[in-house]
């Protein structure tokens, strides 16, 4: 499993001109999920998101969490973190997840961050979709 972190100012994913997910201040996640993933693999990637500090404190410091900021969430499920371009031009996406598993795990991310953050808001699973977002930083990290 890999979570793709971005610290936004603001974010937003659009599905044929609707917005369907909008945040301020917080994660924008992409989720990809691979083929043999678990729920505490994914429980493991929550923690450590939930716990990593690098919004400023009152000194410039990134030592704050998303909870100690009250910041926002918004998750998108994302296969294309499993590309393989060692070879030719066109990546391979053989390491992703079967659809139906990567569907199960990504709402459950979901149901699970709604348990520590007041506002999570998603894209929506398999479908095309424009995502804008503000990086704040710019900071991003991957974890796996």
């Amino acid at each position: 499993m890999k979570f793709l972190i971005q610290r936004v100012t603001q974010a937003q994913v659009d599905i044929a001109g609707e917005t369907v997910g909008k945040i301020n201040k917080g994660y924008m996640v992409l989720i990809g999920v691979g083929e043999t993933d678990s729920r505490e693999e994914a429980d493991r990637l929550i923690r450590k998101m939930m716990n990593l500090r690098i919004f400023a404190d009152e000194n410039g410091k990134t030592n704050l969490s998303i909870k100690d900021v009250n910041g926002e969430l918004l998750l998108v499920s994302q296969f294309t973190l499993y590309a393989n371009c060692n070879k030719g031009n066109r990546p391979t996406f053989n390491g992703a997840g079967n659809p139906t598993l990567a569907n199960e795990l990504y709402e459950y991310v979901i149901e699970q961050c709604r348990k520590e953050v007041a506002n999570v808001q998603t894209g929506r699973f398999g479908a095309d979709m424009q995502v804008s977002l503000v990086n704040d930083g710019p900071f991003t990290i991957m974890l796996e």
